[in-house]
């Protein structure tokens, strides 16, 4: 059995894989048959697995991102436009945020973009990155609060640090002269330094206009477009084909 000082000093030391793979051990007979050294190095393996596993709980718990996702289960069956080379290619390890690639996800309502953004997100999330999934209505609200506390360069500073930053129904409505400059902020500091999902009903096109001045929005778009995938959806709205399968499995 393990003595009771030892395992102590295992939980002070925050080595709690460690000691859950000695007390594996303990029970497990054929691990007598193990040099120290290979015993050893399976102690390190489970203490790093734990360390590991830890960080992407803390990353995922501090991404928010919308519901239970992730690459892994993207519906390529139904008729939505969906390029599998590029997703998979996207997805397989997140090399688009190691490069500090954009991408923007176009579509009409219920075609599943914000699963698609947030899965990738939660890829990102797998492979190390931190992200932060927020809507864009919800974003604005957050930089008016900051800037009315006092607190505006501090959420500045902590968004440039977030290496995919998600913006869900990105240019719904036409920007304020406030929200523009803090989203060029935002931009400015990003650029080329982080990675952005953006999701859209309304194509890249009628960007400009919502972002509304013309000065600000060449700036704006030249920095997001830089470098940008481009996911472009279609089809019919993925919930009401839901709504409907359900309502027919109860009739």
């Amino acid at each position: 059995m393990l003595n009771q000082p030892m395992m102590e000093k295992l939980l002070a030391l925050r080595l709690h894989g460690m000691l859950e793979a000695l007390k594996v051990q303990q029970q497990d007979g054929a691990v007598n048959e193990l040099s120290f050294l290979e015993r050893f190095a399976l102690l390190v393996d489970q203490q790093w697995s734990w360390r590991e596993n830890q960080a992407l709980t803390r990353r995922l718990k501090a991404a928010k991102l919308r519901g239970a996702t992730c690459v892994e289960d993207i519906d390529y069956r139904a008729a939505r436009g969906l390029d599998k080379t590029l997703l998979r290619a996207l997805a397989k390890d997140s090399t688009w945020v190691r490069n500090h690639e954009n991408i923007f996800v176009i579509g009409p309502c219920g075609v599943g973009k914000s699963f698609l953004a947030s899965a990738l997100a939660q890829k990102a999330c797998r492979d190390g990155y931190s992200a932060l999934y927020l809507r864009a209505a919800a974003l604005s609200r957050d930089l008016a609060l900051a800037r009315a506390d006092g607190s505006l360069r501090h959420l500045l500073a902590r968004l440039s640090r977030i290496d995919v930053l998600v913006l869900d129904d990105w240019a719904m409505t036409p920007l304020s002269e406030v929200e523009r400059r803090d989203v060029w902020e935002i931009c400015e500091d990003r650029y080329q330094s982080r990675s952005t999902i953006l999701t859209s009903q309304l194509p890249i096109s009628r960007w400009h206009e919502q972002i509304g001045d013309p000065t600000i929005a060449d700036g704006i778009l030249d920095r997001l477009v830089h470098n940008a995938h481009r996911i472009e959806m279609r089809g019919e709205s993925m919930r009401k084909k839901r709504n409907a399968s359900a309502e027919e499995k109860q009739e």
